[in-house]
């Protein structure tokens, strides 16, 4: 059953740092969600298909030795990011909405007023950007297992795995910043 859940007719899907850096194992350590691209892949053949806004979003590190850098490989986007988008941000740090070109201006200037976020990583940029979403008043979708972490060390050395901080982010994100969904719910609702 369809949750109805977009009302309008031009929701924007936000694909936020899809970069082939993230494929590095050696600096971020265990990933989850390895379905994380296929269902990326989804949302942009879904939305391509009715021919709705869709936003890249690329970090720029201002690290040079980091994998997102714009001088190395890892700065370009993995190949489930394909065509052109209708906006491309590009950002420096870990909201979408403290980028360059404004998107914030640029969503309003469009009139769109529901999101879709999507991305890596779940717990960074792509929470930031929904909390900042959730606040300026879009009605705003996470598509949560169309995003990916990596397992971290919390502050008292233990290993937080990926799986649990992706629960997390839901568990924060849900009701006041966000809708938590999956993809299976926005395909079903489109």
């Amino acid at each position: 059953m369809a949750l109805q859940m977009m009302s309008t007719d031009r929701p924007a899907l936000v694909v936020i740092d899809v970069q082939r850096g993230f494929d590095d194992a050696e600096v971020w350590g265990e990933r989850g969600n390895p379905a994380c691209e296929a269902h990326i892949a989804s949302l942009l053949a879904l939305w391509r298909s009715r021919s709705w806004p869709v936003v890249f979003v690329q970090h720029d590190s201002d690290d040079s030795a980091s994998p997102l850098a714009p001088s190395s490989p890892g700065h370009e986007f993995k190949d489930v990011i394909t065509g052109t988008p209708d906006l491309l941000v590009r950002k420096r740090v870990n909201s979408s909405f403290y980028g360059t070109p404004d998107l914030h201006s640029w969503l309003r200037q469009e009139s769109i007023t529901e999101l879709v976020i999507c991305g890596i990583t779940t717990n960074h940029c792509c929470e930031t950007t929904a909390r900042m979403a959730g606040n300026l008043g879009y009605e705003t979708y996470f598509a949560i297992d169309a995003t990916h972490t990596f397992d971290r060390v919390g502050p008292t050395g233990e290993t937080v795995p990926a799986a649990i901080l992706s629960m997390i982010t839901a568990t924060n994100l849900h009701g006041e910043f966000a809708t938590v969904v999956t993809t299976g719910d926005l395909l079903a609702d489109a």
